[in-house]
């Protein structure tokens, strides 16, 4: 999996926001966030978005298949705050996802620990020994003929971690080409978008709330 064929979109930084501490940017699906360790994967946000902002610093990252939602920081002591809000899991984010099969409950929770899947790179598993712990609520929006729309948010941050939680449900990411099989995986792109992050500002701690309109 890990020599996927990359074809990035083409396109400049969608900025839904900025200021002098901080960048927020709407990450389109399959665009890497930072350059990739293989040949032919140095096109990524981050290089497209210094062209445009020198300077801008890396505070987390999404999925190459996922579009939404992403904060830069601009200075040092910003990168530094933002990253704390992260790792003490003070930013609040949530999700909308298209997923296999129609769901029955309204709302539910998954708490399984997640490792890597060292044999199948880049696949992550639920491992109960070697696990580290990892929390997603997440509530029905919609259901359709075959499938069910929902919003879903990640207490922890995990790699994959909404992905494989919703497939330890049996209702995998519509699109997603790692996880999903048969005709859940025959989709143009993995129906996974980051619709919205909310933290507080390195420039005086003021909550602040940034959404990006869903694609699909």
């Amino acid at each position: 999996m890990a020599d996927f064929d990359y074809d990035p979109p083409a396109g400049d930084p969608v900025i839904l926001y900025e200021d002098a501490r901080i960048i927020v940017v709407d990450k389109p699906s399959g665009l890497l966030s930072v350059p990739g360790k293989l040949e032919g994967r140095e096109d990524c946000l981050m290089s497209r978005l210094e062209a445009f902002r020198p300077g801008a610093l890396l505070v987390h990252r999404l999925d190459c298949d996922t579009s939404g939602v992403m904060i830069f920081a601009r200075d040092k002591a910003a990168q530094g705050f933002l990253g704390q809000e992260f790792e003490k899991r003070r930013a609040k984010k949530s999700y909308v996802a298209r997923v296999a099969g129609v769901m029955g409950p309204d709302r539910g929770r998954v708490e399984l620990p997640l490792c890597a899947d060292w044999d199948y790179r880049p696949r992550q598993k639920v491992d109960h020994e070697r696990g580290r712990p990892a929390v997603t609520e997440w509530e029905v929006i919609a259901r359709g003929a075959g499938e069910t729309r929902v919003r879903m948010f990640p207490l922890t941050g995990r790699s994959h971690q909404l992905r494989v939680h919703m497939l330890s449900l049996g209702h995998p990411i519509l699109g997603d080409p790692i996880y999903a099989e048969g005709a859940a995986r025959d989709f143009p792109r993995l129906m996974l978008h980051a619709e919205r992050l909310g933290l507080h500002h390195p420039e005086g701690g003021g909550w602040v709330e940034f959404a990006a309109v869903c694609p699909f």
